[in-house]
């Protein structure tokens, strides 16, 4: 696996991250910084392991001595996380808006009858 290989592995990760966690910064690594304690302990070794090795790649003669099955395996394992997160926080997001909006418009339509029975001296 060569080094450009190893850096779309990382930028990949880091995209998704951004897209779906919604996490600012320049490369892997620094998202992982910024937010890497929204992951799983599993997964954020992972997604550091990557970061790391991406780092590594840029020397040949280290990258000669990197394992490419435990590179896949941390990448396979961050998208797999990653990509599931899509449907369930975009759901999950969803009910949440809808259920403050909820909220608020009940609270806005009970003050607006308080104020409404308060100036007709009702109350």
């Amino acid at each position: 696996m060569g080094a450009i290989a190893v850096q779309q592995m990382a930028d990949r990760v880091a995209s998704l991250m951004e897209e779906r966690l919604r996490v600012r910064g320049t490369g892997l690594r620094d998202k992982l910084r910024r937010g890497g304690h929204r992951l799983p302990r599993s997964v954020r070794r992972e997604a550091e392991y990557l970061a790391e090795v991406a780092i590594l790649a840029q020397n040949p003669k280290v990258e000669m001595m990197l394992d490419d099955a435990r590179i896949a395996q941390a990448y396979d394992t961050c998208l797999r996380y990653l990509r599931g997160k899509a449907y369930k926080g975009r759901v999950g997001a969803f009910l949440m808006d809808l259920a403050g909006s909820a909220v608020l418009y009940i609270v806005l339509a009970a003050g607006l009858a308080m104020a409404l029975a308060r100036w007709r001296g009702l109350i």
